[in-house]
Order: structure tokens, then C-alpha cells, then sequence
């Protein structure tokens, strides 16, 4: 009886795992992308990135608001995929949170070539379903 218990647990918290980690819906043609820089652009540090949204307002972390999200910075990584679609956005150097619902950050960034894009996150920091990403720019920090 014990195993069954174990193992109807064990059932229990993979599905509702998998249950938490689907994205809140994304509003329809809601978009983010970086206000200030263009792809390629060569910048001084320490660098300024102003965050743009439309078709959706901004709410922090832990507040959950229909149509609303926040800001998360991937800072030197691969593009947004497929893998990153169902599962809470890490925070470490290059999953940046603004959880607090900010909307733009100044980076001590080392010189040379730098990847930005942000992707919207929901009130438990999981994309939004569709993802709302903006496109991945490069720039040069000389």
C-alpha cells in the first residue's frame, strides 16, 4: 500500500508540475524588443537598454494580471527555442529577471561582441504561450 501511495504521489506532482509549467496565453500580435540599440551597434559601457513592449502592459513577478508580463534579459546565449518555451526562465549572468516590472538596465559589459534578446515572462517567470521574444541583436562594446 505504501508503493502505491509513493508512486500515486510521485504521479501527482510530475502532472501538476507539468500543469504549472505551460505559459500564461500571450495576448494576440503582442510584442517585445530593445528601444535604443540596433543590430550592430557599437556602444560604450557601461550600456543602457531600454525594453519596448506592445499589445500587452507590464506587471512584476508574482502578480497575476491577464495580458501582462515581465521583462527578462538573455544576455551571450543561444536565440529563445523551443526547449526554453515550457519551463521557468533561469536567473543567473545570462537570464537577467526584471521582476520588479522594470523596463530598462545599465551593464558593465566587457569589451567586445555582446547578444541581446528579451522574452516576456508571466507572474511564475515562464514564457508566455506564444513566446513573446524579440529579436536577437548583437553589439560590439569597444
Amino acid at each position: 500500500m505504501r508503493r502505491i501511495s509513493a508512486a500515486t504521489a510521485a504521479l501527482f506532482t510530475l502532472i501538476s508540475t507539468a500543469a504549472l509549467a505551460q505559459g500564461t496565453p500571450s495576448p494576440d500580435g503582442a510584442e517585445v524588443y530593445i528601444v535604443n540599440l540596433d543590430d550592430g551597434a557599437a556602444v560604450q559601457s557601461p550600456v543602457t537598454i531600454v525594453f519596448g513592449m506592445r499589445g500587452m502592459g507590464v506587471a512584476p513577478a508574482g502578480v497575476e494580471m491577464e495580458g501582462t508580463g515581465h521583462h527578462h534579459l538573455f544576455l551571450n546565449r543561444a536565440p529563445f527555442g523551443e526547449a526554453d518555451a515550457a519551463v521557468n526562465i533561469p536567473a543567473d549572468d545570462n537570464h537577467i529577471h526584471f521582476g520588479g516590472g522594470q523596463t530598462e538596465v545599465t551593464l558593465e559589459l566587457p569589451a567586445g561582441e555582446h547578444t541581446l534578446q528579451l522574452v516576456t515572462g508571466d507572474h511564475n517567470h515562464i514564457p508566455h504561450d506564444p513566446p513573446v521574444v524579440s529579436e536577437v541583436i548583437t553589439i560590439t562594446v569597444e
